[in-house]
């Protein structure tokens, strides 16, 4: 990304169609909806982390909403309360989708006491030079694939275009193995961040989302010791168990404000597009063997050939 201009020029990259006449734009080998490629690149150009920020970065679909309630009690425990009230999206904005969602480059409080919290779907690779030229900490969540993948078709077929036109699951299926999909390819966002855990990892915290949903407490508790705050006293057991439990997705789905059918400003779906199942596993109910085993030989390729054994 060049950041001697004020937007990205958009006639001259890559583009692949998608999903009907919807074409996605391909930014350093990866593929990025139109609407927030200037955005993208406000963020890449005009954004400093500072020491105390924490970013917390994803895939869509991974577990972005939950990790975001998560942070937020942890950091915000006397506000925790909060998430009552006010969606995880609203509480903690996205970098690309809401904070410099205009050509008005925002004035972001840079109170160096407090920690600011941000979350983004920016890969590693795009946004690298904003991320190792700052001690800030980022915390990645990622998904198992073929679960991942079942999330996006659910997702993306709730978009009014999709009430006349859906995502068929075949061709969802055939995008997501060639990487075609926004923010994809899916694999390299991945392993981005992985090797930034290994190279920082005073600085990344890398977790999958079937461990925080097995383990919570193990790894609320390493979350919380990692951002600086751990949970301390005699009564540290009761705290992390508090958290997991008013994050839980039973908890959160059936907050008023979670089930709400209003859309926000800064997206096109209604607030409870956010929570369906959370489910580990659903993938099988969707997807057939063949399917499954040719995902598995993708992952195989993509994540156990370098190291990482995962998501198969």
């Amino acid at each position: 990304m060049d950041s001697s201009s004020l937007e990205m020029d958009l006639s001259n990259l890559p583009k692949a169609n998608w999903w009907g006449d919807d074409y996605l734009y391909q930014v350093g080998g990866f593929w990025l909806l139109p609407q927030f490629i200037q955005s993208i690149y406000r963020v890449v150009k005009h954004f400093k982390p500072i020491p105390s920020d924490i970013i917390l970065a994803s895939y869509p679909k991974t577990g972005t909403t939950w990790l975001k309630s998560l942070v937020f009690s942890i950091i915000h425990r006397c506000s925790k309360h909060r998430l009552s009230t006010n969606h995880p999206h609203e509480l903690i904005p996205t970098l690309e989708v809401q904070v410099y969602a205009t050509q008005t480059i925002p004035c972001i409080n840079t109170d160096h006491q407090s920690s600011r919290i941000f979350s983004t779907h920016i890969p590693y690779q795009l946004l690298s030079e904003t991320l190792d030229s700052s001690e800030c900490r980022v915390v990645y969540v990622t998904r198992n694939p073929k679960d991942t993948l079942v999330s996006t078709w659910h997702f993306v077929n709730k978009w009014d275009k999709a009430r006349g036109d859906p995502w068929p699951l075949d061709v969802a299926i055939d995008k997501f193995c060639d990487g075609e999909t926004p923010c994809g390819p899916y694999y390299d966002h991945v392993m981005g961040y992985k090797r930034l855990s290994l190279e920082r990892p005073k600085n990344v915290f890398f977790v999958t989302y079937e461990e925080l949903r097995t383990n919570p407490i193990t790894h609320v508790k390493k979350l919380a010791e990692f951002l600086g705050c751990p949970f301390e006293g005699e009564d540290e057991e009761e705290q992390v168990q508090e958290v997991v439990n008013i994050c839980s997705f039973e908890v959160l789905s059936n907050y008023e404000v979670n089930k709400s059918e209003d859309s926000p400003t800064w997206f096109q779906l209604p607030y409870n597009s956010f929570f369906r199942k959370g489910n580990i596993g659903d993938h099988t109910n969707y997807l057939n063997d063949v399917t499954i085993e040719r995902i598995d030989a993708l992952t195989r390729e993509k994540f156990h050939s370098l190291g990482f054994m995962y998501g198969t």
